[in-house]
């Protein structure tokens, strides 16, 4: 009888967690509706509130390893909920003042002086603004590093709101406004909101949070190093090393709701540059010369067939597109060269190898067969953004308990490009997406990352607290990933 009667507590509390973390979800995504009030409710429903509330009490004061995931998952919301003006706050203040690739002077220093008032280990200057906290839980276990990117873009905001950019600088020579319309502002924020949500468990925490906030995500400035590549080569994934990684990124979709994918999720970005060269001469005359302009058509044609016909797209997605062409000073003047910049993406890394080589074949027959010739540089930027599968299999249930399994869902591939690939290069990693679109967007015309209206309804911002802080404590207590990294493609 004892037993039985123990069980039926556990099951009210489990029950109670349960409704919690319903209710939390609901006041995150609708934060207009009235405070629930047991009076108002129905009996049994007014019953569930009183057990939500008691169990939201118990999950936050007792030992994390002492918890059930659903139980931990409510203390992580209550205290997500807790935390969430703060992590508004913060975001509000850096997208007021985005700062360029290599440039992150003040949100450098306001991430620092937040990680330090935690207590944590804290390094500046990584990869010239990147900054680094270690928070070394109470309790030995493996380590986890999460990351977020601090850079904005050189765009000037449309968007109407009182903490609109007006900032101003210079890039590429040219007078440009300076937004984050790429949401790296919400990242920010939200790691840092973790950061202090997870200082505020360190005793009950079994190993080590590493806290990665980068650089330069959106490519540095010509003649510079930076980004993701120069930490790792300054040494950020060691001491301590990290076990996994995790991080996520905004699009446009509905708020609040997450997207994953294993393996390939983001392709791999390349820079294409073309140099057709022919010889000079009068427009006038044009069989005195080499006319490097149609040597350059024929170029761009010969291009498109190597997606359309030369790769399997039955495997995966490919793109070659050009994006600018350079060449000739006046109307009857034949140039003497012509320059083709592109780009390459791919989800394969045999597919890459032989795309590369077939775009320098094909540049160079075209070319040549009206008498030019044509010499291909191909940069690799960044890696294919690899989910390691056996790691995101294993994860896909905090996602779940962060944001409702019912806003959980497999994502297509995106053909944008992401350096947190370098980190997943050396480390298992998941990079996931929260939407940030608010419900009466419309699909069609929201407004896309990189645009001057882009927008994030504040409302995802706690929904990615909870996912990034609940991927960390479900990793670190289900100890080091047991299975080697899966098979890169």
């Amino acid at each position: 009888m004892h037993r039985i009667q123990s069980l039926r507590r556990v099951a009210a509390w489990e029950y109670g967690l349960a409704c919690a973390v319903s209710i939390r979800r609901m006041l995150t995504l609708h934060p207009q509706a009235m405070p629930l009030r047991p009076c108002l409710l129905a009996p049994r429903l007014a019953h569930a509130h009183r057990l939500a509330l008691a169990g939201l009490a118990l999950a936050a004061a007792a030992p994390l390893q002492a918890q059930t995931p659903d139980a931990l998952a409510a203390a992580i919301a209550s205290r997500a909920d807790a935390l969430n003006a703060k992590v508004v706050a913060w975001r509000r203040d850096l997208h007021e003042h985005p700062e360029l690739s290599n440039r992150e002077v003040r949100t450098a220093g306001v991430v620092a002086d937040h990680l330090r008032k935690l207590g944590m280990e804290v390094q500046t200057g990584v990869a010239h603004t990147g900054v680094v906290g270690i928070l070394r839980g109470g309790k030995p276990g493996p380590v986890v590093a999460l990351r977020a990117d601090m850079d904005a873009l050189p765009v000037t905001e449309e968007v109407d709101l009182p903490f609109r950019s007006r900032v101003k600088t210079e890039y590429n020579g040219q007078a440009v406004g300076v937004m984050h319309a790429c949401g790296h502002d919400a990242h920010t924020a939200i790691l840092m909101g973790v950061a202090e949500l997870l200082a505020g468990m360190k005793a009950d925490i079994p190993g080590t949070v590493k806290f990665i906030f980068q650089p330069a995500e959106e490519g540095v400035p010509a003649g510079e190093r930076g980004g993701a590549a120069m930490m790792i080569a300054e040494g950020v994934l060691e001491s301590p090393k990290p076990d996994a990684i995790f991080g996520l990124h905004v699009f446009p979709f509905a708020v609040g709701a997450i997207q994953y994918r294993p393996e390939g999720l983001m392709a791999s970005s390349d820079q294409l540059r073309i140099v057709v060269r022919g010889r000079q001469t009068h427009g006038a005359m044009p069989w005195a010369g080499i006319d490097p302009i149609v040597a350059s058509a024929q170029v761009i044609n010969a291009l498109q067939t190597i997606v359309s016909r030369q790769v399997d797209l039955t495997k995966s997605p490919a793109i070659v597109t050009i994006g600018s062409i350079q060449g000739g000073v006046r109307n009857n003047i034949v140039p003497d060269s012509v320059v083709l910049l592109g780009t390459i993406r791919t989800f394969d890394q045999d597919m890459r190898t032989q795309i590369h080589e077939r775009v320098k074949r094909a540049a160079e027959e075209a070319a040549g067969a009206v008498g030019a010739s044509a010499d291909v540089s191909i940069i690799q930027q960044t890696a294919v953004t690899y989910n390691d599968p056996a790691l995101t299999a294993r994860m896909v249930p905090s996602l779940e308990r962060a944001a409702g399994a019912d806003r959980v869902s497999l994502g297509g591939f995106t053909t944008t490009a992401e350096d947190f690939s370098y980190f997943q290069e050396r480390v298992p990693g998941l990079f996931i997406f929260l939407g940030v679109a608010p419900p009466d967007a419309n699909p069609a015309t929201v407004a896309p990352n990189h645009s001057p209206r882009f927008f994030v309804d504040e409302r995802a911002l706690p929904v990615g607290v909870r996912a990034l802080a609940g991927l960390a404590l479900d990793f670190l207590h289900g100890g080091p990933m047991p299975a080697p990294m899966g098979a890169r493609q």
